[in-house]
């Protein structure tokens, strides 16, 4: 299992409670060197350019902008930025700025494609917001042109919606970066099964995970390519000393009222995409469907539901935490080593 983490780009990740955090550069910089000191493999840094969490009005850091003073500051942690392609126009600008983060990195950068959900901050962006399907159609030519400018000493690429011709790009990123994507719809899987290296999704349970893991494990194996490297899920983790206190926080953080300042475009969120189970109030308390996936209680309690997901083909966990910083040590230093420890005995008991 590689356990990551969500860089804070915005200063909550609570829809109901009014708690901040710190965003600055020191506040970056400690989490990252922690994530790194206590087991944590990755960080995924997440593009909006509006807070979905904290209203429209929120602060919001560039999550590029971001992965460049992350890639600096560490030296193990893959960071794996987001990238919408409706945002990242053209093409050839988006390819140049992975391969130069790669190449700076030393081969630590890695892209979430995220074909977009929210048409009202596209609306304010001055983006054209396509139909859902169109959504995908276009990521997949986008990912096809990027990989074909990252290969190429002489791009070429005549596309439905790109063209380019006789484009160089050096230096060429070695490896290229590795390509995460989400999708739920029959036609978000279809399209990801073609183009991604590895398999991303919201919280679920290990029955829904199980479920998604077994159908893009065939469709990936229709199209002939190579299998996905990686199936990660979202989730956000409440760990406490007894499971009492656990389940005390999940009542706080999830006591949902309408009119909270995410409410909007979570509806937003759920209205344009196309998802395969029911959005429930705890759900929207946290993005993501964060704490469906249940990984609230003491350590042990934890870090054996995480073995449960493991078990169904699940290798990457990316977390929240209510407190960005002190929640992820305590995961770290009290959660990371009992799921070790719990595994080897398993094996030692087989």
């Amino acid at each position: 299992m590689r356990f990551g983490y969500w860089t804070p780009t915005m200063d909550r990740w609570l829809r109901n409670v009014d708690e901040t955090f710190p965003i600055d550069l020191a506040a970056q910089q400690r989490i990252a060197r922690a994530a790194e000191r206590v087991g944590f493999d990755i960080t995924l840094i997440l593009e909006l350019n509006l807070s979905d969490i904290g209203g429209a009005d929120g602060p919001v850091l560039d999550a590029w902008s971001l992965a460049s003073a992350l890639g600096a500051s560490t030296e193990r942690l893959e960071i794996l930025a987001a990238i919408r392609p409706i945002y990242h126009q053209p093409v050839q600008l988006a390819a140049k700025q992975a391969a130069t983060l790669q190449y700076l990195t030393g081969g630590r950068f890695s892209l979430n494609v995220v074909s977009g959900w929210w048409a009202e901050e596209a609306r304010q962006y001055g983006i054209e917001f396509a139909a859902h399907d169109d959504r995908y159609a276009f990521t997949r030519e986008y990912v096809d042109a990027l990989t074909t400018l990252w290969r190429d000493d002489v791009a070429n690429f005549d596309g439905e919606f790109i063209k380019f011709e006789g484009t160089h790009l050096q230096p060429k990123p070695s490896p290229a970066p590795h390509i995460f994507a989400g999708g739920e719809s029959p036609a978000g899987r279809e399209s990801i099964s073609q183009y991604a290296d590895s398999y991303l999704t919201h919280g679920g349970t290990v029955e829904e995970l199980g479920e998604k893991i077994a159908d893009m494990r065939v469709r990936r194996e229709a199209t002939g390519l190579a299998p996905f490297k990686h199936f990660g899920m979202a989730a956000f983790a409440i760990v406490r000393d007894t499971e009492a206190e656990a389940l005390a926080e999940r009542e706080r953080i999830t006591n949902v009222a309408e009119g909270s300042p995410g409410f909007e475009s979570y509806q937003d969120f759920i209205s344009k995409s196309e998802l395969n189970v029911n959005v429930s109030p705890e759900d929207y308390s946290v993005s993501n469907r964060g704490l469906r996936p249940n990984f609230v209680g003491t350590p042990e309690q934890v870090a054996r539901r995480i073995l449960e997901f493991e078990r169904v083909g699940l290798d990457v966990l990316l977390f929240q935490f209510a407190d960005p910083e002190g929640e992820l040590i305590r995961f770290g230093e009290q959660v990371i080593p009992l799921v070790e420890q719990l595994r080897a005995a398993e094996l030692v008991g087989q």
